[in-house]
C-alpha cells in the first residue's frame, strides 16, 4: 500500500472500528503502523485490539500526520470529536469515514480538504461477512482508492458508487439491510408460532433457514432468482406462498416503501 504515507489512525474504536483494525492486521498491516484513537474504549474490544500488537492513545498523537485517518465514531459526536484531528491531515492523507448520514461536505468543514472516502458497511462487516459501499471525492487519486479498497475489503466485497448521494441508497438497502432480514426471521418464527408450532421451535427453523439461505446464495454463482425458481415446484407449498408474497400488494412494493424511507431519513440526517 504504497499509496499510504503514514501510520493509520482509527478514531473510534468500537464494534465496527475495532473489527476493521483487526481485520487490517490479518491482512498483513503491521500492528504498530495503526493507532486506535479512543476517548473511551470499551473493555472487550480494547482487549483484543491490545493483544493484536494496536496501540491506544485518549487524545490525538502530536506530531504526527496520518497515512489514513479512519473515522468510525458515531455519526452524532462526530461534530465535537473531528476539529480535535485536524492537526493530523496533511497533503498526503486519505480520510476514510464510516459514519452514516454524514457528507464529506460536513467532514471538510472539520477538517479541512483532503482526499476523501464516504463509505457504508453493514454490521456482518465485524465478521468478515460485510459489504461496503464507497464513494471517493475527487482529490483521490487511483492508487489511493486502490489503497482504500484494500483496507475496505477485510470486512467483505466493496462496491464503488459514482456520486456521494447514491451513498444513501447504498444505506437504505445493505447498511441498515441485516436488519431487514433479522426482522424477517422474526416474522416466519411468529407465521410458524400461530401455526401451532412451539415458539422456540418455530424460532429455530426460521433462524437456520434464513442463514443457510444466505449461505447458499453467497456460495451460487447463481441469480437469486434462479435458486428461488429451484426451490418452487409448480403447484406445490412454496408456490402456494410465492403466490402472496409476489402478488401485487406483496413483499416487493413494502420493500421498495421501506427502502425508500430508509433511504429519505438517511437525507435528511445529512442536511
Amino acid at each position: 500500500m504504497s499509496a499510504i504515507k503514514g501510520p493509520i489512525i482509527l478514531i473510534g474504536a468500537g464494534n465496527m472500528g475495532g473489527a476493521m483494525a483487526l481485520g487490517w492486521v490479518r491482512s498483513g498491516i503491521a500492528p504498530q503502523s495503526i493507532i486506535a484513537a479512543d476517548p473511551n474504549p470499551q473493555g472487550p474490544m480494547k482487549t483484543r485490539l491490545a493483544e493484536a500488537g494496536i496501540g491506544f492513545v485518549s487524545e490525538p498523537p502530536k506530531g504526527v500526520k496520518a497515512g489514513v485517518l479512519f473515522i468510525a465514531v458515531k455519526p452524532q459526536v462526530m461534530g465535537e470529536v473531528l476539529p480535535a484531528y485536524r492537526t493530523l491531515v496533511g497533503p498526503d492523507t486519505i480520510i476514510v469515514s464510516v459514519a452514516a448520514g454524514k457528507t464529506l461536505g460536513f467532514i471538510e468543514a472539520n477538517l479541512g480538504e483532503a482526499a476523501m472516502v464516504r463509505a457504508m458497511p453493514n454490521t456482518p462487516a465485524m465478521i468478515g461477512r460485510g459489504v461496503t459501499g464507497a464513494f471517493a471525492n475527487e482529490h483521490v487519486t487511483p492508487a489511493q482508492r486502490a489503497a482504500v479498497d484494500a483496507l475496505l475489503k477485510v470486512s467483505g466485497p466493496v462496491e464503488w458508487v459514482e456520486t456521494e448521494a447514491l451513498i444513501d441508497a447504498v444505506t437504505a438497502v445493505s447498511g441498515s439491510g441485516p436488519a431487514y432480514v433479522f426482522h424477517l426471521v422474526e416474522c416466519m418464527a411468529e407465521a410458524g408460532r400461530k401455526l401451532g408450532l412451539p415458539a422456540d421451535l418455530s424460532m429455530r427453523l426460521a433462524r437456520a433457514t434464513v442463514s443457510g439461505a444466505g449461505e447458499l446464495l453467497h456460495q451460487s454463482p447463481g441469480e437469486a432468482a434462479e435458486l428461488r425458481k429451484n426451490v418452487t415446484s409448480p403447484g406445490g407449498t412454496t408456490a402456494a406462498a410465492l403466490a402472496v408474497l409476489m402478488a401485487e400488494d406483496g413483499l416487493q412494493p413494502l420493500f421498495d416503501a421501506a427502502i425508500k424511507a430508509a433511504r429519505d431519513r438517511a437525507e435528511e440526517l445529512a442536511g
